[in-house]
């Protein structure tokens, strides 16, 4: 459950970076259905973590909020970018408990309005920020991580999409892969945060680690939640994961653990876009009696406590406390 303070720290986040996110993704500005289509998985809402790990980074090596809002929003509108066309990949309706965007507007515009977003991550992060206090060389630093990270997320894409075309990977490759598609965003995040408030090599280092072995985390406990939570709450079929083929850390222990008559039905189901809501159920289940997901939710649990260690060096304060909260949020949330 997640406690009061945390909840203050991070509609205090949300609060500043959606101001910056309605003033770059104007509802006025043309065409209309353009920036309607962009702004629409915003305005759906979203916890806003990777903005809330650079402003908190930022906060915990000493530097000013104000002057990591517009990376923040910059790092924001990458994640939406990336979510636009996620969709359209793997062919999802909903997303945040709304239609997706290709599915409200049709693919093309949705490509489109997910390229605006990704050209706005550097209209942010160029137009926004404060040079009169911020050194073109930290300005650089930050856009360097940006892109280099947006082109380690896509490798990982690329990674999810041949992974779902083959029989079995290794545990070794999944968390290869989720540390390209998921971990690295969130490390970059609090990186920029860190880099932005005038942080020590060291100290970008170590909350890039926390965060990075957060979103591990994050990562798997998303793929316990697509197989045990309500609907409603998650904002998108249950099971999906199984439909699309996804080869998750949950999938890989059953498939190595799995009788071989169960080792076929779950095989038989993973990437099956015809398969029936009531042969996933079943899955799932069978999963459940393995120990797959209580194996998962295990390794989610054991990959926040190492996160923890990475900021047990700095000193106590309301960011850290927000931090260390908020990876407890991340490996213990229902949905």
């Amino acid at each position: 459950m997640i406690s009061q303070f945390l909840t203050v720290q991070l509609r205090e986040s949300s609060s500043q970076v959606n101001v910056f996110l309605n003033s770059i993704i104007r509802a006025s500005s043309k065409p209309k259905v353009l920036y309607e289509a962009s702004r629409h998985l915003i305005d759906a809402g979203g916890k806003r973590a990777r903005p809330f790990l650079t402003l908190k980074s930022c906060e915990l090596v000493g530097g000013r909020i104000e002057d990591a809002l517009p990376m923040a929003t910059a790092i924001e509108l990458l994640h939406t970018f990336t979510l636009i066309h996620d969709d359209i990949m793997d062919e999802d309706t909903k997303r945040r408990g709304k239609p997706s965007v290709h599915a409200k507007w049709g693919v093309p515009m949705a490509i489109t309005a997910g390229d605006l977003l990704f050209a706005k991550v550097y209209e942010s992060a160029l137009n926004f920020v404060d040079s009169r206090r911020l050194q073109p060389k930290k300005i650089l630093q930050a856009l360097d991580l940006i892109t280099k990270a947006t082109i380690t997320i896509c490798e990982g894409q690329a990674y999810d999409m041949i992974f779902e075309k083959q029989e079995l990977i290794s545990e070794d490759e999944y968390f290869e892969m989720i540390g390209k598609k998921t971990a690295s965003l969130l490390k970059t995040a609090a990186q920029v945060g860190a880099i932005v408030g005038s942080g020590t090599e060291l100290q970008v280092k170590r909350v890039g680690d926390f965060s990075y072995y957060s979103g591990l985390a994050f990562q798997i406990v998303d793929d316990v939640l697509c197989l045990t939570a309500d609907e409603s709450e998650l904002g998108k079929p249950v099971g999906s994961d199984i439909r699309e083929g996804k080869k998750t850390l949950i999938i890989l222990h059953a498939l190595n653990n799995a009788q071989k008559d169960l080792r076929k039905q779950i095989l038989s189901t993973l990437g099956n876009a015809s398969v029936s809501p009531k042969e996933i159920m079943s899955v799932i289940e069978a999963i459940k009696n393995i120990g797959s997901i209580d194996y998962a939710t295990a390794k989610a649990i054991q990959l926040g406590e190492k996160a923890k260690k990475h900021l047990s060096n700095f000193p106590d304060s309301t960011a850290k406390r927000a931090l260390l909260e908020f990876n407890d949020y991340l490996v213990n949330r229902k949905h």
